[in-house]
């Protein structure tokens, strides 16, 4: 009887992508879509491929935009923190993706508690991305008593590669939509060249200092394809 009921509901929820493995799928009570209940191990290094047709990247600058082309600045490592929250690091850069109390991205250079983003999985395969700790407060008679009257704000990158500020954001935004892309062999290589002359990334939980970053001409290298 449990496996009829299984199968009816993978029938309903037709847009729900399949999680990769070590990972279940499950419906949060907010009704704003899936999350990925990690088991721990590894990272996940992926590349996130906004809807507007950009790659997300963090510069060792600081600085979050995003790129059309291939840039070793958009490989990212992401991790779990607990449940549905994830941190994301930028493997070249070695800073994590953080948004402060105005809404702006930027890349921190250490873990904080702006570096907490909140994972969900959407129709068609895409995530979204929104802050933990900074967000829309209801507003109103009897607007606390209503959890959905918080509007969350998200990481988005418009269609001109520039980051959008939390507040502005919505996630039915193409801007808010982003496709966790896995590496190509051309990623891969980059990595390899990375972690042979600097050894590989550390667990943002840690408190660690991140890896040393490439010299100027290793990434002219990497960006021009190897």
């Amino acid at each position: 009887m449990g496996l009829i009921w299984l199968l009816l509901l993978s029938l309903l929820e037709p847009g729900w992508p399949a999680a990769g493995p070590g990972a279940r799928l499950r419906r949060d009570a907010g009704g704003r879509g899936g999350v990925y209940e990690h088991l721990g191990g590894a990272p996940r290094r992926r590349k996130l491929y906004c809807a507007t047709k950009y790659h997300l990247q963090l510069h060792p600058s600081g600085r979050v935009n995003g790129s059309l082309e291939n840039s070793a600045y958009s490989i990212l490592e992401m991790t779990a923190v607990e449940v549905g929250i994830v941190a994301i690091k930028g493997l070249f850069s070695g800073r994590y993706l953080a948004m402060n109390k105005r809404g702006r991205l930027y890349a921190s250079e250490s873990y904080n508690a702006e570096c907490e983003f909140v994972e969900r999985i959407h129709e068609l395969g895409y995530n979204t991305y929104a802050s933990r700790l900074y967000r829309t407060a209801p507003s109103g008679p009897g607007a606390q008593r209503q959890p959905s009257a918080e509007r969350l704000w998200y990481v988005s990158v418009n269609g001109k590669g520039r980051p959008r500020r939390g507040f502005k954001t919505r996630r039915t935004q193409k801007s808010s939509l982003f496709l966790p892309r896995v590496l190509d062999p051309k990623d891969h290589e980059m990595v390899r060249l990375l972690q042979s002359g600097a050894g590989g990334p550390l667990n943002p939980r840690q408190g660690q200092r991140s890896p040393t970053s490439p010299g100027a001409e290793g990434l002219r290298k990497v960006n021009r394809g190897l």
